[in-house]
């Protein structure tokens, strides 16, 4: 009879002993495996078929999405995106057949319904399930402008607040319509997901947000850079004065390289900037040199993702101290923009908001604060540096420059003299002269004397005879003057009649 017991007990105590394993094995090493499974209900209602979600809204208070309950058992809520495409590279989607994108992924904690504090001792006892709802840095009013300067373009705008980071418009083209994601029949979705993964004809995907993800050359906008590691490593090239010529040699080749349009150019850094002369920048770089031109754009924040609350995002590029010091010709073409130099339109508006700023680039993000149901902040953004590619009295030096480049330079009669913009056009020229191979830019920032908006635009593939200043030009134009009169609690119109809305 002993024996019996004891052959029991032990099986029992096995038994035990696998419950508990398997137990182990489900919470804590399975566990990631089971919370992605596609199988998972949780992750099956993430587009809020099931259960309702939090609203993301816009600075202004804008609904950019929310959930609407509908007569549906099986699918009782539905997502909606009342803006549509002005906003679906930022804010994304939410699929049952693709998951969540851009915002909807990054804050998805947040946005679907999860615990929230009990509030009474009834809640302790059944806790009570709800969505917070995040509030965004982006302005409708803005991006509208923005939209319809582009004109159907293939392009982007970033628009920040340089001394907080605050980013007031991320807006891209080609775009794409998020609705048919929030379909319940899976072929519609299928059906949108091919098209917005099928490139136009300039080959960009609609899905992939330009603004973040594609690279470009910064052509003559990467010289606030160079302007900026002559500032902080060798000052004296400040007043280097450079004999004014139509084209260079440099070294190690029998090519020369030749100014824009063919026309003379020189002087030193300040006659230089607002004219753009490529040839005195390209020695400039020499002088400078591989080590000290690597630092100060790495300084800036190439060759690193910046810290955006957004995911997908690239970073941009900057080639390696060893390739340019092993090749002058190339370090020649890096100073001015070209050769391997490529940036995204974030970038390029975070190295206009590091001017702006004193010298400090602020991380630059989209979320303002998290609020739950009944309307308490659960989670506020707090601004912090980035990067601290200058000092404020290096920075300082550089503002005049841009100033000049509004005043007398390639942007001269683009602005209006009372938004006091200082800024800094590029083209960069990729092909030949038989297709679109321009990238035209244009970097900028105002009041100059109080900046409270810094804004990159970049339009790709252009015409050959095109430049940054009559294809970016006239866009900057509209979203300086629509934000500086914003800012003052005036129309965005601002006072031009040449900007649509």
């Amino acid at each position: 009879m002993s024996r019996r017991l004891s052959v029991l007990a032990s099986v029992i105590l096995l038994l035990f002993v696998l419950i508990a394993a398997q137990s182990a094995w489900v919470q804590f090493f399975h566990a990631p495996a089971l919370n992605a499974s596609i199988e998972n209900p949780r992750n099956a209602s993430t587009n809020s078929t099931q259960y309702q979600r939090g609203e993301i809204l816009a600075a202004d208070g804008t609904v950019l999405a929310q959930s609407v309950a509908t007569s549906s058992r099986v699918n009782p809520w539905r997502r909606i995106y009342p803006l549509g495409a002005l906003f679906s590279g930022v804010v994304g989607f939410t699929s049952t057949a693709q998951g969540n994108w851009a915002l909807e992924a990054q804050y998805n904690n947040y946005l679907e319904a999860h615990s929230q504090p009990a509030q009474s001792f009834e809640q302790v006892l059944a806790p009570t399930k709800s969505a917070d709802s995040v509030t965004l840095t982006l302005s409708p009013t803005l991006t509208k402008v923005i939209r319809s300067a582009l004109a159907g373009r293939d392009g982007s705008v970033v628009a920040i607040v340089p001394s907080t980071g605050d980013v007031l418009a991320l807006y891209s083209n080609p775009t794409f319509n998020p609705v048919p994601f929030t379909s319940f029949d899976s072929k519609v979705q299928t059906a949108a997901w091919k098209f917005v993964n099928k490139k136009d004809k300039e080959g960009f995907p609609p899905l992939g947000l330009m603004a973040t993800q594609q690279t470009f050359f910064p052509g003559s906008t990467f010289k606030v850079v160079t302007t900026a590691g002559i500032v902080a490593y060798k000052p004296a090239l400040m007043n280097y004065y450079i004999t004014p010529l139509v084209s260079t040699a440099l070294p190690d080749t029998n090519k020369r390289l030749f100014n824009d349009g063919d026309t003379s150019c020189g002087g030193t850094v300040a006659e230089m900037l607002p004219q753009s002369c490529d040839p005195g920048y390209a020695l400039l770089g020499l002088q400078l040199g591989a080590q000290d031109l690597t630092a100060e754009a790495n300084a800036f924040g190439y060759n690193e993702v910046p810290p955006i609350d957004l995911p997908g995002v690239v970073s941009s590029f900057f080639p390696a101290e060893s390739n340019l010091a092993a090749n002058p010709p190339f370090l020649a073409y890096s100073a001015i923009g070209q050769e391997d130099v490529s940036v995204t339109a974030l970038q390029n508006a975070l190295v206009a908001a590091g001017i702006a700023n004193g010298g400090t680039i602020m991380t630059p993000h989209l979320m303002s604060y998290v609020s739950a149901p009944d309307g308490t902040v659960v989670a506020r953004y707090k601004d912090s540096a980035w990067k601290h590619p200058l000092t404020a009295a290096q920075a300082a030096l550089i503002v005049p420059l841009m100033e000049n480049v509004v005043k007398e330079g390639t942007a001269y009669g683009i602005f209006l003299p009372a938004d006091d913009v200082a800024a800094k056009t590029g083209t960069a020229q990729v092909g030949n002269k038989l297709t679109n191979d321009t990238d035209d830019w244009m970097i900028a920032f105002a009041p100059a004397t109080n900046p409270t908006i810094a804004v990159a635009v970049s339009i790709p593939y252009q015409n050959y005879s095109a430049t940054g200043a009559t294809i970016a030009g006239p866009v900057m134009k509209c979203v300086i003057e629509a934000a500086l009169a914003m800012k003052a609690g005036l129309p965005a119109t601002g006072t031009s009649t040449t900007c649509p809305t």
